[in-house]
């Protein structure tokens, strides 16, 4: 089942983080940017408001909660009411997908990625951003996931972790940047992207969909 509860009931909540974070918002979105494709039909999986998809122009969104793709249709993105589990989207649809906190909210995220798979056209890449939960951030995020709103529900993961499920579900050749090397209230100026991980707490992978596979 979605746990979209909180992003239903506080989305204006949520929306106003990104403002009131706005440093760490632009080291996340930069970092994002660093790695994503510049050509053809995107898709943001778990597009939420729209806060990634609508300035790095990816196109279509998708997502369970209907008050957030009012926001994300409002900044230009086309919505669709769905799950990442199951994209109702033809198979090779796309050039490239866009997945920002999403995999820590989905019930199965081999199916997840199974389905980006599917939807990806071969040769393609995904790109998938989240707080690694071996990060001191991620680290705090989960001794008080209890308290926050959003996060109660969520499975966090760490780099290693997505990257081997990436390989599992057929995905090759991951590179990866980070940024938020500081704790978030200590973030007051945008922080570049670094190459790697391990170092910050938002990284970001893109791997790539093997042209010609059979996956899919």
């Amino acid at each position: 089942m979605p746990r979209t509860a909180p992003f239903e009931t506080h989305h204006r909540r949520y929306d106003a983080w990104f403002v009131r974070h706005a440093a760490a918002y632009h080291s996340e979105l930069l970092t994002v940017r660093a790695l994503l494709p510049w050509r053809g039909l995107g898709l943001a999986i778990g597009v939420g408001t729209g806060r990634f998809a609508a300035p790095l122009g990816v196109q279509v969104g998708i997502d369970p909660a209907r008050e957030v793709l009012d926001y994300a249709a409002k900044r230009g993105v086309s919505v669709v009411q769905g799950i990442a589990e199951a994209l109702p989207f033809s198979n090779h649809s796309f050039d490239y997908i866009l997945s920002v906190t999403t995999i820590c909210f989905v019930d199965d995220a081999t199916a997840m990625l199974t389905e980006a798979y599917r939807v990806l056209k071969p040769g393609s890449e995904l790109v998938i951003g989240f707080i690694d939960r071996t990060s001191k951030l991620g680290r705090h995020y989960l001794a008080h996931q209890a308290e926050n709103l959003f996060y109660r529900d969520a499975t966090f993961y760490s780099a290693d972790e997505v990257e081997q499920l990436l390989l599992d579900t057929g995905f090759s050749e991951p590179v990866w940047v980070q940024t938020l090397s500081n704790p978030l209230e200590a973030v007051r100026e945008i922080e570049p992207p670094r190459a790697g991980r391990s170092q910050g707490a938002f990284v970001v992978v893109k791997a790539s969909r093997a042209p010609g596979s059979v996956h899919g």
